[in-house]
This record gives C-alpha cells, sequence and structure tokens, in this order.
C-alpha cells in the first residue's frame, strides 16, 4: 500500500508540474526555446530593421503663360504724325500719304509708319498693276491719311461718314484710312496665328478703297482670298491672303 501511494503521489505531480507550466503559457509568459538560444542568433524586432529611402516627388511646374496682347478701347481723340519720309515706289499715278496714330495708344507713330510704308513698297502690293504709285513726304499736302486709333475712335470717325463699324473694323472715309487698333493687335479668327498677314491685309483693303476698288467676294473655294473681300465677315471658303497682287504680276486677286 505505501508502494502504490507514493507511486500515485509522484504521478499526481508530475502531471501538476506539467499542467502548472501550460497554464504560465497561456497567462502570457513567453517560453524561451534553448535551440534559439543556443544558435546566438538574436530575433528582429519591426523597430529595428533600416527604414527604405523615401523618393520625393517634385511637382510639376506649370508652363508658363503669355498674357494676351492688349488695346486702347478709347483713346484721345488727336493724333501724331510720323516723321521722316519714304521715297516714292511704283511707277503710276503718284499718291502722296501722311501716317498718324492717335494720342493714347501704346503703338509709335515711327513704327506704326514703317509698316505702313514697308506694306505699299511691296511688289505684291497695289503698285504691282503698275497703276499705282506712292510717296509719304517729310511735309506738305498729301492725297490720304493713314491713321491708326482706338474702336471708340474708329466708330466717330467712320461714322461721320456714315459707316458703322461697331467697334471692331476700319474704314475709308473721305481722305482718311482708319485702321482700328483693335484688329492690328488681334487681327481676326481666319488670322490667328499670322497677325503680320493681316496687317498687310487691313492696310491694302482700305487703301484700295480710296483707289476706287469695291468689295468682292470669294474667287473660289480654296483659293487665294481677294484683298478687297470682307474677310471679317467670312473667308467664303477662300484662304487667307494680305496682297492684291500675291504672286507679284499683273494679276490681281481683286
Amino acid at each position: 500500500m505505501r508502494r502504490k501511494n507514493r507511486a500515485l503521489a509522484y504521478v499526481v505531480v508530475s502531471v501538476g508540474a506539467v499542467v502548472g507550466g501550460l497554464m504560465f503559457a497561456a497567462g502570457g509568459f513567453a517560453i524561451r526555446d534553448s535551440s534559439s538560444s543556443s544558435s546566438g542568433t538574436a530575433a528582429t524586432s519591426p523597430g529595428d530593421a533600416t527604414p527604405a529611402p523615401r523618393t520625393t516627388v517634385k511637382p510639376a511646374e506649370a508652363p508658363p503663360t503669355t498674357a494676351p496682347p492688349t488695346f486702347t478701347q478709347h483713346g484721345e481723340g488727336t493724333f501724331r504724325r510720323a516723321t521722316g519720309s519714304a521715297k516714292r515706289v511704283g511707277t503710276g499715278r503718284l499718291l502722296r500719304y501722311r501716317v498718324e496714330v492717335e494720342r493714347g495708344l501704346e503703338q509709335q507713330p515711327g513704327e506704326f509708319a514703317q509698316w505702313v510704308d514697308r506694306i505699299l513698297a511691296d511688289q505684291r502690293g497695289w503698285t504691282a498693276g503698275g497703276q499705282w504709285a506712292f510717296q509719304r513726304p517729310a511735309a506738305g499736302a498729301v492725297d490720304f491719311v493713314v491713321k491708326l486709333a482706338s474702336p471708340d475712335t474708329v466708330d466717330r470717325i467712320c461714322g461721320g461718314y456714315g459707316l458703322d463699324t461697331g467697334g471692331e473694323v476700319s474704314c475709308r472715309g473721305g481722305q482718311n484710312v482708319v485702321i482700328n487698333v483693335k484688329r492690328w493687335v488681334l487681327a481676326i479668327p481666319a488670322y490667328q496665328g499670322d497677325v503680320d498677314m493681316y496687317r498687310h491685309l487691313v492696310v491694302n483693303h482700305e487703301v484700295g478703297h480710296f483707289l476706287g476698288y469695291r468689295h468682292v467676294t470669294c474667287p473660289g473655294k480654296g483659293r487665294l482670298a481677294a484683298v478687297m473681300q470682307q474677310h471679317f465677315y467670312g473667308m467664303g471658303g477662300c484662304v487667307p491672303n494680305g496682297w492684291p497682287f500675291p504672286q507679284g504680276s499683273q494679276k490681281s486677286t481683286g
């Protein structure tokens, strides 16, 4: 009996030790793995890891913007005359002209005069037909005056001749060839991207009126527009053109 009781007590104590160990483990105590300790390798915690380098992405820079051209809506109503002169061009009937710019505009008389001089002297211009010649004298009487004016002043001058320019277009009235600075700066939709060609057109068109030429229509779809077309009101299927004689020949576009 005594031997059996001792054996039973040993079994109970052994089972209790195992159960107690399991209870400690379940309570949150870590059980040390002897194999891990003997290897000499330490466990790595997330805080010990070397962070990956951060990549900084620069925001895309906005493309540079170009301020739209500006013009003066209402000038002072009086004009400055361009100084200097331009030699005679052409072999036909001589017509003398003067160049003026309204006070209050950004454009300078000398600069505008150079444009007018070049346009009237161009071999694709009105002199190409052999009927007309032009000259800008330094002083004295002239046959016509090329004026650069604000939209409001254009309306006033042209309205005096019974012409409705609506603040948008240019005109010729009497000896005055009046160029609207709004169109000079912005051109018209058909000439976007080529303001220079529109400047050729508007000077040749209004001087053409002074020479006695009337409005015409597009000569044919896909052909060069006639310089005496009203380009502002539609191209009629024609392509932009600023010259009465675009080939520099005797044959005019009209």
